[in-house]
């Protein structure tokens, strides 16, 4: 699992190497450098056939642009290398004065563009180069780009569709710390951030902009990280799903992976929890059972005979009869899974309501179980995990507020609602959102397009429940994230193969052991 730091964050572990580690803030520009220059010869093979040109700025980063065209030219790795600097050179400070004087020094091709009359004349080196190395601007802006610098990132998102762009940390003109993308903003057909990922480079919009996102070490030790405050953003990684799909011991039975209870369905909606419950399955439960609306009972036989059923008695509109739901029908379940297919319904809301209020064991509430619980402002739970796998829509109802609210600080608000119910967050969309209620946030970098499409929350659900049913002793937090990437990796492989239009949420159930088996091979 890798740590996603903010800017302030960066320039902290960035100090701590330097005075602590001992590690020099040159060295690490010359590590920055060789790790680009590395990157750009694998992501644009053969480099030697390339005509680079590398846009300094007057900070950091473009100090890190200059040391690698004198690294690119020194060691004979490109066709050809020049520099424009976009800044007065008089300007200059410290490292990038330093690298300023080296490449001068070894004899780098430079041009200084000191103003818009500049630019237009150096552009034409740009329109006959075949790859820009972006080194204007690195991840400390905030707001947008202005001034000469800014005019330049403007124009580089214009008439330059034949050149490849590689970003240095950053694209220049994106925040680092999430939220919009602003218009004036470099292209990027690969990045290369160093030490750890930036929060716009693994959340939407900005994750979206990147090309290809390479993180790479310079010289920082880990545990510098592990120092920094507060709790931690993470990108989810393989690694998390590892631990959940090893090789079972060879005196393994049904009753070693517990029993998962879906309750859900109804007359008018038995498939969501048929999906569920061929969810905890196919994630490896040992024994899963639907307990369901008497109509629906025969459907959940017919589609998956592997699943037990509990048929509930119903109430007028095809929903469970809350009053026939005797507690003795949940004995025996070791993690329950609720909502999906329920109702909508009074019976409905007030079963779900009170199933969250009175049980003990963990739960995973879903789809409709979500909905009945937005309805009761002041609802709590006795289980000892509760895990909530809302979309944006059902955030906002949870909130009081809207979807576009939800969106514009997805882990913000995961994180709070998380702390504030004592709850785990599957906060789903593109790079779904696991918050946990001691302010661990993890982000999921699998999953896309494809799987838009209805039933794949309740394939998540049911998985969540499997897998928790598996490893009780486990932090719940690792479970969840393993069990959301292997989803969407499950979704990634569906997709490759049926196309995004075509896929159905049972799809992933399909590929769902095929992404068990990559995961196990690393």
């Amino acid at each position: 699992m890798k740590r996603v730091l903010t800017a302030s964050e960066m320039r902290e572990v960035d100090r701590l190497t330097v005075e602590e580690a001992g590690v020099s803030s040159l060295l690490l520009m010359e590590n920055a450098a060789a790790q680009v220059v590395r990157a750009l010869e694998a992501e644009f093979a053969p480099l030697g056939e390339h005509r680079v040109v590398v846009l300094s700025g007057k900070g950091a980063n473009g100090g890190d642009g200059l040391a690698i065209a004198r690294q690119l030219l020194v060691q004979d790795l490109a066709a050809e290398v020049q520099v424009a600097l976009v800044a007065d050179p008089s300007e200059l400070r410290g490292d990038t004065a330093a690298n300023w004087r080296m490449a001068e020094g070894v004899g780098v091709p430079m041009t200084v563009v000191p103003d818009w009359a500049g630019w237009q004349e150096f552009r034409e080196q740009v329109m006959r180069s075949t790859l820009v190395v972006d080194a204007l601007l690195g991840t400390g802006l905030e707001g947008e780009a202005r001034g000469m610098v800014g005019d330049v990132i403007e124009d580089l998102g214009k008439s330059y569709e034949h050149v490849s762009f590689a970003a240095v940390d950053m694209p220049s003109g994106m925040p680092s710390d999430g939220g919009d993308l602003p218009e004036r903003r470099c292209p990027a057909d690969l990045t290369v951030t160093f030490t750890a990922p930036k929060i716009s480079q693994v959340v939407t919009p900005g994750c979206d902009h990147l090309g290809t996102l390479r993180v790479v070490p310079i010289g920082t030790p880990e545990r510098l990280i592990d120092r920094l405050e507060g709790a931690p953003l993470c990108l989810l990684e393989a690694s998390e799903a590892e631990a959940l799909c090893r090789p079972r011991k060879t005196d393994s039975h049904k009753g070693s992976f517990g029993h998962v209870g879906v309750v859900g369905g109804s007359r008018a909606k038995p498939g969501a929890a048929i999906m569920a419950g061929m969810a905890a399955a196919r994630a490896g439960a040992g024994l899963t059972t639907v307990v369901t609306a008497e109509s629906a009972t025969s459907s959940v036989v017919a589609a998956a005979p592997e699943l037990m059923t509990v048929p509930v008695a119903e109430s007028e509109d095809g929903s469970m009869d809350p009053t026939a739901f005797d507690s003795g029908i949940l004995d025996g379940f070791s993690v329950m899974v609720v909502g999906p297919g329920i109702g909508v319904g009074n019976d409905a809301i007030r079963l779900c309501q009170r199933l969250v209020r009175d049980s003990t064991r963990p739960m995973v509430v879903d789809a409709d179980g979500i909905t009945a619980l937005s309805r009761e402002s002041e609802w709590s739970s006795g289980s000892a995990v509760l895990v909530l796998t809302p979309h944006p829509g059902e955030m906002a109802r949870l909130l009081g507020t809207t979807s576009a609210t939800v969106q514009a600080d997805r882990t913000g608000v995961a994180r709070r609602f998380a702390a504030e119910r004592d709850a785990y967050v599957v906060l789903k969309g593109a790079r779904t959102v696991v918050a946990a209620p001691d302010g661990r946030v993890f982000i999921n970098p699998t999953g896309g397009p494809g799987m838009a499409t209805g039933g794949s929350g309740d394939v998540l659900a049911g998985m969540i429940g499997g897998l928790l049913a598996q490893f009780p002793g486990v932090d719940p937090a690792m479970v969840i994230g393993g069990a959301v990437y292997l989803h969407g990796l499950a979704g990634d492989l569906a997709t490759a193969r049926q196309g995004e239009q075509a896929m159905l949420a049972t799809d992933i159930l399909e590929f769902l052991p095929q992404a068990v088996q990559r995961v196990r091979r690393g």
